[in-house]
């Protein structure tokens, strides 16, 4: 299997599960796979497509994907097609001509064919060796992306009795699973599930005060990189996308709407980086295989938890850090409210106001969200601090909040527990408008007496307070507040309040930009390899992701492979890529290399190892390093500079990547400990530390882990052997 996978693939090792999924397929066993977006879920039918005799036939809701994967596959040398409704009558007549007569491995189709029985008939005139369905959810009621087409499946599995299925999702709650297996007919089916852990992705919810600046910065800060911004509403999205346009930002709407040309058309210019933003609604994206999206913003408030992670799940499938912001106020709810008031069945407006309710509690929140997120995917989340959301990444403090509660709660009690946030707001900042003196509130002693707390600062409090059960928000397109019996309670009772806040001195969450987290690789010759890309994939007429994704070009700007062999390494390489595109991409570097007089064995060097210092060190980085070279712990230096200790370890790290020297020996392991934390780095790679915590086990912690890394690569900045 490792030899198809380098040949066809170009990966020289499976991802987590792809091995042991692929080998029960193998064994012709029904498959359920649970993998998030980027996981690798399409190799786990693509490879045993190539070692069965017959065809295998795959099942896709998205039709651009489609087209996609079948071009994917053709330029890594597999043989496959699509059939559904845009492809012309003769070019459809080939490609069942080509399935019939065996010359093709993997054949796409849109479960809406399924109906027809001349389709089917077709169907049983072929050799079909498995069944793939992906977007498996989509056959489930209980799933949040219901399709009448997908029930046409069960009449596929009675036409192959005998063909192995294997179904494949990004997200499907217990339910929908049980429900997947069922409607499909599968047969005591082996069950896959993957982490829904995306590593790569940093998830952050910011207050929706002056969005259209926060997402000008956002912007800016991934200038060149793909964008999506999702908007509640068609209208939003081309205003958006107006508003950005005028500022120079390459951007376009993306709406059900718009003429099918006309998306067809934005969809393209996106994946073919034609154009860098898409401003649209909950349609887009799902259809679409770009690795290099860097940044996923939800403008408005997303209709579930699940829909939320597909979505940023559109971010980073490449593996590369990217960003997924949203922006919420309690107004985004008020609007949420109003539609779903407008369902007339009341079991499903029941489920929508509980879908909303768990996307609400996702924003409130003062613990991990991406704990929140595993937990309600049903993934067990023993973590405290992800490191990768903004609640983990800022530093937080414990307050005696119970002053301040106490005069919120008796701002909506004595203003009648008939008005919304921004009234009560008022009110305790002692804001005198035409609002609050017609009704006489200028003159209640809970009139200014918080004039000195900031207005979103107040706001945030009623959010913790609705969010611990002091407070409730009503439904309803006009939300007031009231205070819940514990609320009356703990102001009878006079109790004590403990919560969490930001620390006053610290920066809201702030997104990394690329170049704060690239790899060190020389970034001038990943330039003109990115541009020898476009246009070979412009004269190709396909996404220039497909001759190469950024990591690999991003190996080639690192090795500087000289030769064919050398080449043939780089991740993503197999046979066909080799053969196409070797000598143009090893012509541009080896020039490059004359014209700048790089060193020969540069190429020899760890794509992970660090580079001299391009970059200045921030202060915050320096005072970190510094206090860990007075001997302090990573406990000790995150206690002494109130930051988190991932902060910290964070910090270190990048300034050994810097070029920085740090004194690690108080913090290294026993000597037999660090032996094998090093031989297992040799084995697995230095780029990622999970996968060398999954093969040690975990008695190894990760501080251990990521000090004997920072040590292994300072030896090769210093030109020392590892080990």
């Amino acid at each position: 299997m490792l030899e198809q996978l380098k040949a066809y693939f170009g990966f020289d090792r499976f991802l987590p599960l792809q091995e042991e999924i692929i080998s029960k397929v193998l064994a012709k066993r029904d498959t359920l796979v649970l993998m998030p977006t980027g996981g690798g879920k399409s190799l786990c039918y693509q490879l045993p497509a190539l070692r069965f005799k017959g065809l295998t036939l795959v099942v896709s809701p998205l039709i651009a994907l489609m087209k996609d994967q079948v071009d994917g596959l053709r330029s890594n040398g597999v043989p496959a097609g699509l059939l559904n409704s845009t492809l012309p009558l003769q070019e459809a007549s080939q490609v069942r001509d080509q399935a019939r007569e065996g010359k093709i491995k993997i054949l796409y189709v849109a479960p809406e064919r399924l109906a027809l029985p001349g389709f089917r008939r077709f169907l049983q005139s072929l050799d079909v060796s498995l069944i793939a369905i992906d977007e498996a959810h989509c056959i489930s009621e209980w799933g949040h992306d219901f399709r009448p087409d997908y029930r046409n499946l069960k009449a596929l599995r009675e036409s192959f009795p005998g063909v192995p299925v294997i179904a494949l999702t990004a997200t499907a709650t217990e339910p929908v699973r049980e429900d997947i297996v069922n409607q499909l007919g599968l047969k005591k089916p082996e069950i896959f599930i993957s982490s829904f852990d995306r590593p790569n992705l940093t998830y952050a919810i910011q207050p929706k005060t002056e969005p259209l600046g926060a997402l000008l910065r956002l912007l800016e800060k991934h200038q060149g990189g793909s964008a999506i911004i999702y908007r509640f509403s068609r209208k939003a999205t081309e205003e958006t996308a107006l508003e950005l346009s005028e500022r120079g930002f390459n951007a376009l709407p993306y709406h059900a709407g718009l003429e099918p040309d006309l998306r067809r058309e934005t969809q393209e210019k996106f994946i073919r980086d034609q154009v860098q933003i898409v401003v649209a609604t909950i349609a887009f994206g799902m259809g679409i295989d770009k690795p290099d999206v860097r940044l996923v913003v939800h403008y408005d408030l997303p209709k579930t938890v699940e829909g939320y992670y597909q979505e940023t799940g559109r971010a980073g499938r490449d593996g590369l850090p990217s960003d997924c912001v949203l922006f919420y106020s309690p107004g985004d709810r008020s609007k949420q409210e109003y539609f779903i008031g407008q369902i007339e069945d009341n079991e499903e407006q029941e489920k929508a106001h509980t879908k909303l309710d768990q996307v609400l509690t996702l924003c409130d929140l003062q613990t991990c969200r991406r704990a929140y997120l595993m937990e309600y995917l049903g993934e067990s989340w023993p973590k405290t601090d992800c490191g990768g959301c903004d609640i983990c990444l800022l530093p937080r403090e414990e307050f005696d909040a119970t002053e301040i509660a106490q005069k919120i709660l008796s701002a909506a009690i004595r203003t009648g527990e008939r008005f919304g946030v921004n009234y009560v707001v008022d009110v305790l900042r002692g804001v005198a408008n035409k609002a609050v003196r017609t009704r006489g509130h200028h003159e209640l002693p809970v009139f200014g007496i918080s004039r000195d707390v900031d207005s979103d600062e107040l706001k945030e409090m009623v959010r913790s307070l609705v969010t611990n059960g002091l407070l409730a928000q009503n439904g309803g397109e006009y939300p007031t507040l009231r205070v819940s019996p514990q609320g009356r309670s703990f102001l009878n009772n006079r109790d004590k309040l403990t919560l969490t806040r930001r620390k006053q001195a610290a920066p809201v969450y702030q997104a990394t930009s690329n170049g704060d987290r690239e790899t060190a690789y020389d970034t001038k010759l990943f330039d003109e390899l990115a541009a020898l890309r476009l246009e070979i994939a412009t004269d190709r007429e396909v996404p220039a992701y497909q001759i190469f994704g950024n990591k690999a070009l991003q190996q080639m700007a690192f090795h500087m492979p000289r030769n064919e062999f050398e080449f043939s390494k780089i991740s993503g390489v197999g046979d066909a890529k080799l053969r196409d595109f070797s000598e143009r991409f090893l012509l541009v570097i080896n020039e490059y290399m004359q014209a700048n007089g790089q060193p020969e064995a540069v190429e020899r060097v760890p794509v992970s190892a660090p580079k001299k210092k391009v970059r200045g060190i921030s202060i915050s980085i320096r005072e970190s390093a510094a206090l860990a070279n007075q001997g302090l712990s990573f406990e000790e230096v995150a206690e002494e500079r109130g930051i988190t200790e991932t902060t910290v370890r964070s910090h270190l790290e990048r300034f050994v990547q810097e070029g920085g020297h740090l004194d690690l020996g108080h913090l290294m392991p026993s000597e037999d400990r660090r032996i094998r934390i090093e031989a297992a780095f040799e084995e697995m790679g230095e780029a990622r530390l999970t996968p060398v915590r999954d093969f040690l086990g975990e008695d190894y912690a990760w501080d251990e882990l990521a000090v004997v890394r920072m040590e292994m690569r300072q030896r090769q900045y210093h030109g020392q052997p590892v080990g």
